[in-house]
């Protein structure tokens, strides 16, 4: 079972009406607002992602990127299955298309994405996922001011030219980075 995958990149509201709902269910708190996302896209720091199962939402994610056209790098804010449909493939399947994406279209030379580092069954389950999908986990633990989970970076490289040289904390420059500009204005 594939999904069919589009990227929007300017705020469409007839997509959010349908990718809304599984972003509120998977992020209850701590996700961006709503008018911060559609900032985002309009000022065209980030991409929306939906993949769709015989024309209904099953999946979004949101992305962005950071660092210098060279040595570009996606940001992966946000990605979630609907939840009746977890645990059926889906997730790996939507990720796959994201990354091949960021590889083909974007000229990305990595995806970077940071993750709860605390010590709990369910960000166990996770960090497997992600790594079962490629992913590298880097050994810094990031904490924010502004919220109180601790986090570690992961990246997936897309070119052989990218390499982390440090611990992960120059992947949370990025990351921060880019959060700043999410935010900016608001």
């Amino acid at each position: 079972m594939q999904l069919k995958f589009e990227t929007i990149t300017h705020w469409d509201e007839t997509w959010w009406e349908r990718l809304g709902p599984i972003y509120r269910e998977a992020f209850p708190h701590g996700a961006k607002p709503e008018k911060v996302l559609r900032s985002m896209l309009n000022k065209g720091i980030a991409s929306m992602h939906a993949g769709t199962l015989d024309g209904e939402a099953a999946a979004m994610a949101v992305t962005g990127f950071s660092g210098p056209a060279e040595n570009r790098r996606l940001i992966l804010d946000y990605m979630a299955i609907r939840r009746d449909l977890r645990g059926k493939g889906l997730g790996a399947g939507f990720f796959k298309q994201i990354r091949d994406w960021a590889a083909s279209e974007s000229q990305a030379q990595a995806i970077i994405i940071e993750a709860e580092a605390d010590d709990t069954e369910e960000n166990r389950s996770r960090l497997k996922f992600w790594e079962r999908c490629g992913f590298i986990a880097t050994s810094y633990v990031h904490q924010y001011i502004w919220v109180p989970e601790p986090y570690r970076a992961l990246y997936l490289p897309l070119s052989a030219g990218f390499a982390v040289t440090d611990d992960g904390q120059s992947l949370f420059r990025d990351i921060t980075s880019f959060h700043q500009k999410s935010f900016r204005g608001h």
